[in-house]
C-alpha cells in the first residue's frame, strides 16, 4: 500500500493518464502493474499462493550468475545443486498474449494537473517493435538511434534560440509491451506554451520529411556513435557484471541476442560508414500523425483544448501537403576550441607521494595539479580543480544575482562558444566539462577518454581566458527558465515541506531562504556574470586533481600548455584564507520541535523527516567522521527492520548525513545533523516517528547487537573494496585530502592520516563503542533535542468543521451542519472579496 501511495503523486497520476490513453482499446488500459487498492487490501494468502504456484513455474525461469568467478564450472554445479531437484507442475502455464489495437485518427488529451512540475506536450507514435536476428535488423537498428540523434540536436538547437517554442526536448525510443514499442517525443515549456511547443515539434518532423538531415548532421552523429562504441570496446574487459547480467536477462526474457562487445565493436564500425543522411531522414515517415500517434499536453491550469490541438495538427500536415516548410538553417561550427594555442608554462616544484601513487606539480603560473594514473577503465580520465572563496563572503545585496552566475553564463557560453554550437564541436569525443559556484568553494569538473584530454584541458583553458558577457536573448531564457522552476516548487506540495524542515534547522537565513519569484525580479544579470568571470580568472588560487588511464609522457605537455598555459591574474583575485572565510548561519534549535506541515493534495501523501543535531569535536574529527559515517547506515537498517519488517508500514526509509555548512577552516567544531526520512500513511505519522525514536533511544541505551556491527562493517568493507577499484573514488579521496582540516602542505600525509583514522574505527567498532558513539555524536538521551517534520494533506474546511461539530455537538441535526459550513463559506469568500479592494 505504501508503494501504491507514493505513485499517487502528480507524476504518477500523469503516468497512469498517460497510459491509459496508449493502451485505450486493449488489457493493459484497464490495470496497471500493481493492481487495485481494493486488491491490495483485500487480497487473500491462498489466491496468493495460486498465482505463485501457476506463474512462479520452473518452466519460466533462468539463472544468470555473472561476475569474476575463479572456476565458472563451480557456479554452475552451485546452480544444479539449488535447483536440479525442484519440480513444478508438468505443464507450464501460456503466457497470453493482450493485443493492442492501431488506429489512424490520433488521439487527443489535454490533462490538467494542478501539482504538476510545469507545462509540457507528449507526441507518442505507437508500432511493432523490430526484431533483432539478422545484421540487417542491427543496420536498421543505428539507423534509428541516428535518426533520434540527429533530431534530438535539432531540438536542442531550438531550445536555444530567441523566444524558444519549449526550454527542453527530446525524441526516444520505448519499449511499451510485447510486441508494442513507440518513439515518444516530450518537451517542457512556459505555462500557456503548449500550443507553440506543439507546433514546433510536429513542424521539425515534417521539415525532416520534405529536406531531411544533412550530410554534416549525420557526420557528427556517426562520429558520436563511432566515439561510443569504441569507448565501450577499449572498456570491454572492465565493464560491469550488471550490464553483462542485464544482457542474458534481455535474451531471456525478449530472446535478444548475445551479441558481445568485440562483435558489436566490429559490425557498427563496418556499417555506419555506410548509412547515408538519406536513409536516416527516412525514418520520419514513421512519425506521422496517422501512426497509431498520441498527442496529449499536461498543464498546472487548463489553457489548451481537445479542438485546439486538433487545429494544429491539421495546419501542420496542411503546410507539409503545401511543401510550405523551409530547410533546416544551419549555423556556422568552428573547427577549433582554441584558435591560438597558448605559450606552455613549466613546473616549479614537483613532489611524488609514493603511499597514493600520486604526483603534485606546482605551475609557473601557481596552478597546483596532482595526478594519478590508474588502470581501472582504459578510457576514463577524471578531474576537478577548486579554489577556496565563494558565495559565503558576498554581501545579502549580491547574493542571489552572483548565485545565478553559473547558470547565466552557462547558457552564454563559459567556453567561449554558445552551447549548441560547442556541442557539435564535441561531437565523436568523449567529454565533458562543468563549472560550480558553492559557499565556500569555486569548482570545475570534467570527465573525458585519454585520447580527448587535449581537448578537455582546452575547455579549462577557455574557462579562465573567456570572458562572458550577458545577452538579452540569453538572459531571457535563463530567467523564463528559473521562473517557470520557482512557480513548480511553488505548486508542488513537498515545497512547503522542504523549506520548513530548512526554516527549522538552519534557521531563516537568505543561504538556505528558497528563492521566490521576487528574488528573481532583481538578478543583475551583469553583476552575475562579472563575479563568474572573475571566479575563473586567477590559475593560482586553484587545485586540480586528475585520476585515469593517463600516459605522463603524453598527458604532462598537455598539461603545461592548456593549465600552465593559463595567463596569470596581475592582481591577486579572491585570495581567501580558508581558516578567515565566513562560516553560514545556521544553528540546530535546542529543544524538540515537532512541526506538521499540511499542503493542498489531489490525493494524500506524506513525508516525515526526523533530524539530530552533530558536533564533531576538533581534534578527534578524522575518527568521528568515519564513525557518523557507520551510524547512519546502522541506523538506517534497523529503522528499515521496524518499520518496514516488524511493523509493515513503510517501503523504504534513508538516513542521510549533513555536515556541508561549515566553512574549511583547520580549527573549531564541525556541526550538521543526522535525519531519518520516510513516507508513510499520513494517519499513523506520528506514531511511526515515535517508533523511529524508541529504536534511536534502544540502541542508545542497550546497543546494537553483534550482527548488527559486523553487517556494517561488511557493508562499508564492500564499498571500499569497489571504491579502490574506481577513478571517482581516488579523485574524491584525493580532492578530500587536500580539503582536509589536517593538510598542512603534503597531501600524501593528510591522506594516511584519514586512512589511518578509518582503520582505527573499523578495528574498534563493537556493539559497546558503537552505543558509547551514539550517545557522544548525538543528543543523549536522543529524544531531549530533535526536529520532526511532517507534510500532511490539508484537510479541507469542511471537513474541519465537520471534525470540530462532532466533537462538540454529536446529537444535533445535519442541517444545522450544512447551515454553519455554508455560512463560513459565504464569510471566507467576503474576507477574500474585501483584502483584494
Amino acid at each position: 500500500m505504501e508503494e501504491y501511495r507514493g505513485n499517487r503523486n502528480a507524476s504518477g497520476r500523469m503516468q497512469d493518464a498517460h497510459w491509459a490513453l496508449m493502451m485505450e482499446g486493449s488489457k493493459y488500459a484497464e490495470r496497471l502493474p500493481i493492481g487495485l487498492e481494493k486488491v491490495i487490501r483485500t487480497v487473500s494468502s491462498e489466491t496468493v499462493k495460486q498465482f505463485y504456484k501457476k506463474w512462479y513455474h520452473l518452466h519460466n525461469m533462468a539463472v544468470i550468475a555473472v561476475g569474476d568467478f575463479p572456476d565458472t564450472e563451480s557456479v554452475v554445479e552451485l546452480i544444479r545443486t539449488h535447483f536440479e531437484g525442484k519440480n513444478s507442475g508438468p505443464d507450464p502455464p501460456i503466457i497470453p498474449s493482450f493485443p493492442v489495437p492501431s488506429h489512424e485518427d490520433p488521439r487527443f488529451s489535454c490533462f490538467v494537473e494542478s501539482e504538476a512540475a510545469g507545462s509540457a506536450v507528449m507526441i507518442s507514435y505507437k508500432m511493432p517493435a523490430d526484431e533483432l536476428n539478422t545484421v540487417k535488423d542491427y543496420r536498421d537498428m543505428l539507423v534509428e538511434s541516428m535518426f533520434l540523434h540527429a533530431l534530438n540536436q535539432r531540438f536542442f538547437k531550438i531550445s536555444r534560440r530567441k523566444d524558444p517554442p519549449y526550454f527542453s526536448c527530446s525524441a526516444a525510443s520505448d519499449a511499451l509491451v510485447s510486441p508494442l514499442k513507440a518513439y515518444i517525443m516530450s518537451s517542457t515549456c512556459k505555462e500557456k506554451g503548449t500550443l507553440q511547443a506543439l507546433e514546433s515539434m510536429l513542424i521539425e518532423v515534417a521539415r525532416v520529411r520534405l529536406h531531411g538531415f544533412s550530410e554534416r548532421e549525420v557526420s557528427v552523429v556517426r562520429a558520436l556513435l563511432m566515439s561510443e562504441i569504441e569507448s565501450a570496446y577499449l572498456e570491454r574487459d572492465q565493464m560491469q557484471s550488471t550490464s553483462l547480467r542485464d544482457e542474458y536477462i534481455q535474451h531471456f526474457i525478449h530472446n535478444e541476442p548475445v551479441i558481445g562487445i568485440e562483435y558489436e565493436a566490429q559490425l557498427q564500425k563496418s556499417i555506419l560508414p555506410y548509412i547515408s543522411a538519406s536513409e536516416v531522414s527516412k525514418y520520419a515517415e514513421k512519425l506521422q500523425t496517422s501512426c497509431s500517434c498520441v498527442l496529449k499536453t499536461i498543464e498546472p491550469q487548463a489553457s489548451a483544448t481537445v479542438d485546439d490541438l486538433k487545429k494544429v495538427v491539421l495546419k501542420i500536415n496542411n503546410l507539409e501537403k503545401e511543401g510550405s516548410i523551409a530547410p533546416w538553417d544551419d549555423e556556422y561550427i568552428p573547427e577549433e576550441i582554441v584558435n591560438i594555442k597558448p605559450d606552455p608554462g613549466y613546473i616549479v616544484e614537483q613532489i611524488e607521494y609514493s603511499n597514493i601513487g600520486a604526483t603534485e606539480l606546482t605551475l609557473s603560473n601557481g596552478m597546483r595539479v596532482c595526478y594519478k594514473c590508474t588502470d581501472f577503465f582504459d578510457d576514463q580520465v577524471l578531474f576537478t580543480g577548486f579554489s577556496y572563496g565563494g558565495l559565503s563572503e558576498l554581501p545579502e545585496s549580491e547574493y542571489f544575482s552572483c548565485s545565478m552566475g553559473s547558470t547565466i553564463a552557462g547558457e552564454i557560453g563559459v567556453f567561449g562558444h554558445k552551447p549548441s554550437v560547442l556541442m557539435e564541436m564535441l561531437a565523436g569525443k568523449r567529454v565533458e566539462v562543468g563549472t560550480k559556484l558553492g559557499a565556500y568553494m569555486r569548482t570545475f569538473s570534467g570527465d573525458c577518454s585519454p585520447s580527448d584530454l587535449e581537448t578537455a584541458l582546452q575547455l579549462v583553458y577557455q574557462l579562465f581566458t573567456t570572458n562572458v558577457i550577458p545577452g538579452e536573448e540569453e538572459v531571457k531564457i535563463v530567467m523564463q527558465m528559473a521562473e517557470e522552476a520557482v512557480r513548480a516548487q511553488e505548486r508542488d506540495p513537498y515545497t512547503a515541506f522542504a523549506n520548513r524542515v530548512k526554516e527549522i534547522n538552519y534557521g531563516n537565513s537568505y543561504f538556505f531562504r528558497p528563492i521566490r519569484l521576487s528574488d528573481l525580479r532583481k538578478v543583475d544579470p551583469v553583476k552575475a556574470c562579472e563575479y563568474f568571470n572573475r571566479c575563473f580568472k586567477d590559475p593560482s588560487t586553484f587545485t586540480v586533481v586528475i585520476t585515469g588511464n593517463i600516459d605522463p609522457t603524453i598527458a604532462l605537455p598537455l598539461i603545461l600548455q592548456y593549465l600552465g598555459g593559463i595567463p596569470k591574474s596581475p592582481e591577486a583575485i579572491f585570495h581567501y584564507n580558508r581558516d578567515d572565510l565566513k562560516g553560514l548561519p545556521f544553528k540546530f534549535p535546542k529543544t524538540v520541535i515537532r512541526d506538521v506541515v499540511r499542503s493542498p493534495m489531489v490525493e494524500a501523501q506524506c513525508s516525515v523527516q526526523l533530524c539530530f543535531p552533530v558536533v564533531l569535536k576538533n581534534g578527534t574529527m578524522v575518527e568521528e567522521i568515519h564513525c557518523v559515517g557507520f551510524l547512519s547506515k546502522l541506523i538506517e537498517t534497523k529503522i528499515v527492520q521496524v518499520l518496514r519488517f516488524k511493523h509493515g508500514q513503510i517501503y523504504s526509509a534513508c538516513v542521510s548525513v549533513f555536515l556541508g555548512g561549515n566553512k574549511p577552516s583547520r580549527t573549531g567544531d564541525v556541526r550538521g545533523d543526522v535525519s531519518i526520512n520516510f513516507s508513510c500513511d499520513p494517519e499513523i505519522s506520528s506514531k511511526l516517528v515515535d517508533l523511529a525514536l524508541d529504536e534511536v533511544v534502544h540502541l542508545q541505551e542497550e546497543g546494537p547487537t553483534d550482527q548488527d556491527v559486523s553487517t556494517v562493517l561488511e557493508i562499508e568493507q564492500r564499498a571500499h573494496e569497489n571504491g579502490l577499484q574506481e577513478n571517482y573514488y581516488w579523485l574524491e579521496r584525493i580532492l578530500r585530502s587536500y580539503q582536509s582540516r589536517i593538510y598542512s602542505g603534503d597531501v600524501g600525509t593528510s591522506f594516511k592520516i584519514q586512512d589511518e583514522g578509518r582503520s582505527r574505527v573499523r578495528e574498534t567498532l563493537t556493539p559497546s563503542t558503537a552505543q558509547s558513539a551514539l550517545r557522544r555524536i548525538l543528543p543523549y538521551p536522543c529524544k531531549k533535542q530533535y526536529t520532526v517534520v511532517i507534510l500532511m494533506p490539508q484537510a479541507s474546511r469542511f471537513k474541519l468543521l465537520r471534525s470540530l461539530f462532532k466533537q462538540n455537538a454529536p446529537s444535533r441535526d445535519a442541517k444545522i451542519l450544512a447551515a454553519i459550513a455554508g455560512g463560513t463559506v459565504l464569510a471566507a469568500c467576503l474576507w477574500r472579496y474585501s483584502r483584494k479592494s
